[in-house]
């Protein structure tokens, strides 16, 4: 296979990405209607486990048995789901799927300047701070400003969010610690890992017998652990792998426009006139961010 059709399968498996993660905001959306964060996001970590755990089975692998391996899967957990699902999850409460998709989409200028900062293990080069650059105007296009006035409401729960935000930063560069395994290893680990946390705290606080979620908050929930947590947790273990942390978390930028229009589209919320324009910016931004740089000679 050659490097071109190398590229254009990552970058097909980005788009794919962006749209389940994008997706995500509206079913957690729908999800929090009838079934409080907490437990629905035990629920999501449970399922989408299960769901890893079985497709390991029928591909002939079992997951390591080594502490270290568990204690790394442990610590991904709370970076890439306990934590950002939960305060996601909480947030959406009072926050729009849209908003939330947005206040969410800065993870790759954390993960930048978390790796020029502190691990330095990716080259900064203009390309990226362009990627950067870009795609930051293209969100402030896409946000609109008459929806900037909608920022400082309910702040504790957007603050929620850019905290969530700067957790999958810190789990897209923590990621890398997984090479030597099979993509779907550190998915199914960390899952059932999450689930182990979430499950008693679900128990304690929420009574989960004595809730009665609607069928659209099911189905929501369904979706998400499946599709949005289970098969874009392998998707995302592989990018890490391929296109490095910072160009895996530039799928931020297309799940913008993405999570947008997935929330115009079945809650009915408002999409600012300036959206096009700032589409072109996300898309030149992540271009800029997972192209390979060119050998020489």
């Amino acid at each position: 296979m050659d490097r071109k059709t190398t590229m254009a399968t990552e970058l097909a498996l980005l788009l794919a990405l962006s749209t389940l993660w994008g997706a995500s905001y509206t079913f957690i959306k729908i999800g929090v209607e009838t079934i409080p964060p907490v437990t629905l996001i035990a629920a999501r970590t449970l399922i989408a486990g299960a769901v890893l755990v079985a497709i390991l089975r029928l591909r002939g692998l079992t997951l390591p048995i080594d502490r270290k391996v568990w204690g790394r899967f442990l610590f991904q957990a709370c970076l890439n789901s306990v934590v950002p699902f939960t305060l996601i999850a909480w947030a959406e409460q009072t926050t729009d799927a849209g908003l939330a998709t947005i206040l969410n989409s800065t993870s790759p200028i954390f993960a930048f300047l978390l790796t020029a900062l502190i691990t330095r293990h990716e080259a900064i080069t203009g390309r990226k701070l362009f990627g950067v650059a870009a795609g930051l105007i293209g969100i402030c296009m896409i946000v609109g400003i008459e929806a900037l006035g909608g920022v400082g409401h309910e702040l504790w729960a957007q603050l929620a969010i850019v905290a969530a935000t700067i957790c999958y930063a810190g789990a897209a560069i923590f990621g890398r610690n997984f090479k030597g395994l099979d993509p779907m290893m550190p998915a199914a680990g960390s899952m059932i890992c999450g689930a182990a946390i979430l499950i008693p705290v679900s128990l304690v606080v929420d009574r989960p017998w004595t809730l009665a979620p609607s069928a659209d908050s099911a189905l929501a929930l369904l979706a998400l652990a499946v599709f949005s947590t289970a098969l874009a947790f392998v998707i995302y273990f592989r990018l890490v792998q391929t296109l490095g942390s910072v160009g895996t978390t530039a799928q931020a930028y297309l799940r913008v426009p993405i999570g947008v229009a997935i929330g115009v589209l079945f809650l009915g919320e408002t999409l600012s006139s300036t959206a096009w324009m700032g589409l072109a910016c996300v898309v030149a931004g992540v271009i800029a961010m997972t192209m390979p740089a060119r050998k020489r000679g």
